[in-house]
């Protein structure tokens, strides 16, 4: 579980300790949404799909003939299948480029997608089989149009009660998430700092470059998850989140 001290603290270069600082933040989320199956409550459809896909995951989890060694590249890919339904990576690329978005082609772009994209599910797949069974509550579901905000709160077994919200906007009936924040710490804004500082350090071909190294190295591993044949850029980009008042 990650202190409150190592969530606030803002992210540095996109080295081993800014990586394996936005993994841990990765981890909580992650480990959250295993939790949330246990704990269903009267909410619309964003919280319910939330709830549907985290529900297979652990039906993956506790299946008995997918817990062997032998069975985890088909674990992995059964969880991985579930995490490009929950998350938007897309999305998640687009605003942890920020402004480093426009400029790039949509051949640069689709590439950007694909490498984070990998990425992120390799982090989610690895790390989802940790769960342990940690409580969560939930708070509360904001709706502003295409925009939804999950809330929760995570309990620790030592009894720490940390909020983990969930940014989420609709596609057509689906709702996928954008952004996960943890003591209000933004997964996005975090890589998008990190990201920042390598451009302007170095350049964007410098930033694509340890993407592919620290994807390389993730998918080389035994039993990674494959990487996704495509990852199509969304034409469109989703709308800024509003301010909006808890219910």
């Amino acid at each position: 579980m990650v202190g409150r001290d190592a969530l606030k603290r803002p992210p540095d270069r996109l080295g081993e300790r800014g990586l394996m600082r936005t993994r841990r933040v990765v981890t909580v989320a992650i480990v959250v949404l295993a939790s949330l199956a246990s704990h269903p409550i009267e909410a619309g459809p964003p919280t319910d799909q939330v709830k549907n896909r985290v529900d297979r995951v652990i039906k993956i989890l506790d299946d008995p003939q997918m817990k062997p060694d032998a069975r985890t590249a088909d674990r992995r890919a059964a969880l991985g299948t579930i995490a490009n339904e929950l998350f938007d990576f897309t999305e998640i690329s687009r605003r942890s480029l920020a402004r480093h978005w426009q400029p790039r082609t949509p051949a640069e772009r689709e590439e950007f997608t694909r490498l984070f994209g990998d990425l992120l599910e390799y982090s989610y797949v690895s790390k989802i089989e940790v769960y342990s069974g940690e409580k969560v509550v939930y708070v509360g579901e904001l709706l502003d149009g295409d925009l939804a905000t999950v809330r929760t709160r995570i309990i620790t077994k030592q009894g720490t009660e940390i909020p983990v919200d969930y940014r989420l906007a609709r596609q057509g009936d689906q709702w996928r998430a954008y952004d996960v924040l943890i003591e209000g710490v933004s997964l996005v804004a975090n890589y998008r700092a990190q990201f920042n500082a390598v451009i302007q350090r170095t350049s964007y071909a410098d930033l694509v470059k340890t993407l592919r190294v620290r994807r390389d190295e993730a998918v080389s591993k035994p039993s990674a998850v494959a990487p996704a044949a495509t990852r199509p850029v969304a034409p469109t980009p989703v709308q800024t989140q509003r301010s909006v008042q808890s219910p």
